[in-house]
């Protein structure tokens, strides 16, 4: 019998998806369970690894999650905010790790994932990888050590299928900003100049947003002061990166009792 921790791959044909099916179905401690289509995708009923035109999976895209999530110990969950909560309230009936790489959640959704963290281990990040989850903690460092005549603008890059703005990433580091100053990210963020805007708005944490080609993933966090810029910068080049930090938060929660964690508590920061 195999008793390696199941895992289960939503969104797989998603570029995540794809990435995280090769990473598992390789991996030796794991074993691909399930990977997971909305309704009516092309991909249903189709070996996940031939249709991404890569080698076999041995896993057949399915769009039931009942049976998958009933089998598995792991969901790598990289969708929507709609379903993420949907499969974050199965988790949760399971008793499974849920991993979430998802961004753009509202205020409500974040309320369910909290719920379903009362019986699930999850998981959730706006960026998976280390160099990402260090940033974050050098931003909210610097932003408390450097005085108010520092302005902080967040700037960051994708491809150009990225639905959401700013991405999850930037509102990470605006967020760490925001409690190295001791404020509120709600009541300092700007997220919105177009126009006359008049001059910067005092404690203002700015985001910016580029959208273009195949951009794995920028981001600048800049701090500017009169007479000198701080710039701390992260650049992907691979996307393997959030494969990678997902399978290890996966595996992490494995031990954990069900509750809310970010990939700070994963690498220990």
């Amino acid at each position: 019998m195999d008793d390696r921790p199941g895992v289960v791959v939503t969104g797989a044909a998603g570029r995540m998806g794809r990435m995280l099916t090769q990473l598992v179905a390789a991996d030796a401690r794991l074993r691909l369970i399930a990977c997971l289509e909305r309704p009516g995708h092309d991909w249903i009923g189709r070996d996940a690894g031939t249709a991404a035109g890569e080698a076999p999976a041995g896993v057949i895209v399915t769009d039931d999650p009942l049976p998958a999530f009933a089998a598995a110990r792991i969901v790598l969950d990289f969708t929507t905010p709609a379903a993420s909560v949907a499969h974050a309230e199965l988790a949760a009936q399971a008793r499974l790790v849920h991993v979430i790489g998802t961004t753009g959640f509202e205020a409500a959704d974040l309320v369910r994932l909290s719920a379903a963290a009362r019986h699930a281990v999850i998981v959730r990040s706006g960026n998976m990888s280390l160099g990402v989850n260090l940033l974050v903690g050098l931003v909210r460092r610097a932003a408390a050590a450097l005085g108010p005549d520092w302005d902080i603008e967040i700037v960051e890059a994708h491809h150009r299928m990225k639905v959401d703005a700013p991405s999850g990433t930037a509102l990470m580091l605006g967020a760490a900003a925001a409690e190295g100053r001791g404020v509120s990210l709600d009541e300092a963020a700007d997220r919105a100049r177009d126009g006359i805007t008049g001059p910067r708005r005092p404690g203002a944490i700015g985001f910016a947003s580029i959208r273009g080609g195949d951009i794995v993933g920028e981001h600048d966090a800049i701090f500017a002061g009169p007479g000198e810029r701080l710039v701390l910068r992260h650049v992907a080049t691979d996307r393997a990166i959030f494969a990678r930090g997902a399978i290890a938060a996966g595996v992490w929660g494995l031990d954990r009792k069900p509750g809310e964690y970010t990939m700070a508590d994963v690498l220990g920061l």
